[in-house]
């Protein structure tokens, strides 16, 4: 499944959770600590999202936005249950 992100680099403390926009076009939001620099914060981030859905890194490839705050990455789990833990991630549930 294709999930859009949007990252914070030099956050204080590395946490996946919350939409950034609103409606169908919202983006979860990952906080992490690396800063974007080296490509750190693009490693950091695909850390985080495979811990957050429970899979293992390998599982998470970056699709697009190596360079942006702004990217797309394919979590290889089951749609169904990587659609309800997005919602959870994004409502904060």
């Amino acid at each position: 499944m294709r999930i859009p992100l949007r990252v914070r680099p030099g956050a204080s403390r590395t946490r996946v959770g919350g939409a950034y926009g609103e409606g169908a076009d919202a983006r979860l939001v990952v906080a992490v600590s690396a800063r974007a620099v080296d490509g750190a914060a693009t490693k950091a981030v695909l850390a985080a999202v495979a811990k957050a859905f429970g899979v293992r890194p390998r599982e998470v490839t970056l699709v697009s936005g190596a360079t942006s705050r702004d990217k797309v990455v394919d979590v290889d789990l089951p749609d169904a249950d990587a659609t309800s833990r997005l919602a959870e991630l994004r409502d904060g549930a």
